[in-house]
């Protein structure tokens, strides 16, 4: 399938472009204004690329203590979000939602939070700032894109919600705009917010196409922590405390070709679902030849295959699917994460009309208040195309990464276990969890952020954005070199 570089909104037609990279060179250095803008994206014809907010000046005028505070403010469902003071930040998360998620906060801010963020770099209330290599997966174009924000914003000014009677323009649009650019080959679309909504809506769908139960996932998969996607999670740690999900799964191991045919025999199986790369498992790839072999077995035995592409897929892991680039018989491609332009939530079903059988019978079998919202759908036709404009930049920084960080592997091998990955999503593996906590630490401290892997805790992800230059690929090397170095004189391996 040919990959042209521009995705018109509201035709779903896709036409070429030129792919062009508008990332300055690799100086080796970061210029001035790197530094201050934190990208190189162009923005958009007609639209404003907004500045970097001063929160050195609002870190300056704290807000008093909450010990200070009215007891009973005049307008208490609306607390000032701007409050840049870290100690208030840390006090209301403290008393409304969780000490630990404070604690959290506190330690990978090194006491200061977050204030604003452009390109790949995010602001924090004490005037520092901080490379964006995490956020899970979620800012492929970096923070606050120009041509996705304005889509947003105009769409905020016409008409932000639907009334769920009426069909609305803009959802169709961003249905026929994904189905194209997967090339029309799955043209159903059911849009959700998050992961877990993709997961749940393919996995109900599939057991009511078939009229079967059982779903195949695959050890050390990750899918979402609702109730049904957490069956398919494989780590039990995110069950703890649970006697039971409501879907009835079976694990396969990832090695093992054989799986899917051997437990579809027994007529029960209604889909096997995975990740071509599984994030939380340490940017782990699934082998191509075994997927194959599992999806050309599910499709033998009437078993809906599903590819779950929320962190990997839309050119994270270089392709838009990796699941179609590899040739994979799916039923359904799963997105999300960036989807909504990293400015608002948006995931998606992508699927066969076999699949989506149950919901054409009955559209309103499975709905969701805030599905297809007008904000997230105008983003999309924005995204995908911003995407485009930066595959190739993506390809280089991919070659990039995956170099450095295998030199930087050979250079720490005493601590490092070994690197895994595709794109830009990649794992570096330690000998002890402890190092990679110790790890995780000079790199908070040094100024990038990370995404650790909490199911595996010996593995760290690196995803470095679309948005990140050259330059700022560079200085994450170059950080996480001296975080090695300083954790492994710290920690006995």
């Amino acid at each position: 399938m040919a990959d042209p570089a521009t995705v018109s909104p509201g035709t779903g037609t896709v036409s070429s472009g030129t792919g062009s990279d508008t990332v300055s060179p690799d100086s080796g250095a970061r210029s001035p204004a790197d530094r201050d803008a934190g990208t190189a994206i162009s923005p958009e014809p007609g639209t404003h690329s907004p500045t970097r907010p001063d929160t050195r000046t609002a870190a300056a005028t704290p807000d008093p203590a909450p010990s200070v505070r009215p007891a009973h403010p005049a307008h208490p469902a609306h607390p000032d979000t701007r409050d840049a003071d870290a100690d208030v930040v840390f006090g209301r998360l403290r008393a409304h939602q969780s000490a630990k998620l404070a604690l959290t906060g506190r330690f990978a801010g090194r006491g200061a939070v977050e204030t604003g963020a452009q390109g790949a770099r995010v602001q924090l209330s004490d005037g520092r700032s901080m490379l964006d290599f995490g956020s899970y997966a979620v800012t492929l174009l970096g923070h606050r894109h120009p041509g996705v924000t304005a889509a947003v914003r105009r769409q905020l000014d016409v008409m932000p919600t639907s009334t769920r009677s009426l069909a609305n323009p803009v959802t169709a649009a961003a249905a026929e705009c994904l189905a194209a650019y997967f090339g029309g080959v799955l043209p159903k679309v059911y849009f959700g917010l998050n992961g877990s909504d993709a997961v749940e809506v393919s996995v109900k769908l599939a057991r009511l196409a078939s009229g079967r139960d059982r779903v195949l996932a695959v050890n050390g998969g990750f899918h979402g922590k609702t109730l049904g996607a957490l069956a398919l999670t494989h780590s039990p740690l995110f069950r703890a405390g649970l006697r039971g999900c409501a879907v009835d799964v079976t694990h396969i191991d990832a090695a093992d070709p054989g799986a899917v045919a051997r437990e579809a025999a027994r007529g029960d199986v209604a889909a096997v679902v995975f990740e071509p790369v599984q994030g939380e498992n340490g940017a782990r790839p699934i082998a191509p030849e075994v997927l194959r072999r599992w999806t050309r077995d599910a499709r033998a035995h009437g078993v809906f295959a599903v590819a779950d592409e929320i962190q990997c897929g839309l050119r994270r892991c270089g392709e838009r699917s990796v699941a179609l680039a590899e040739g994979l018989a799916v039923d359904a491609v799963l997105v999300g994460k960036p989807l909504g332009g990293g400015v608002v939530p948006l995931s998606a079903v992508v699927c066969t009309p076999q699949l989506y059988a149950p919901l054409a019978a009955d559209p309103f079998l499975h709905s969701a208040t805030f599905g297809g919202h007008p904000l997230s759908c105008a983003a999309l036709p924005a995204a995908l195309t911003a995407i485009e404009e930066r595959a190739a930049h993506g390809a280089g920084l991919a070659t990039a990464i995956e170099a450095g960080l295998r030199t930087l592997a050979a250079r720490h091998s005493r601590l490092v276990r070994g690197v895994t990955g595709r794109g830009l999503l990649w794992g570096v593996d330690f000998a002890v969890p402890h190092a990679a906590g110790e790890v995780v630490v000079e790199l908070a401290s040094a100024g990038l952020v990370v995404s650790p892997c909490l199911s595996r805790p010996t593995t760290v992800r690196l995803l470095p954005s679309l948005a990140t230059t050259h330059a700022q690929l560079a200085e994450a090397l170059g950080i996480l070199d001296g975080a090695l170095t300083l954790a492994g004189s710290a920690v006995t391996v």
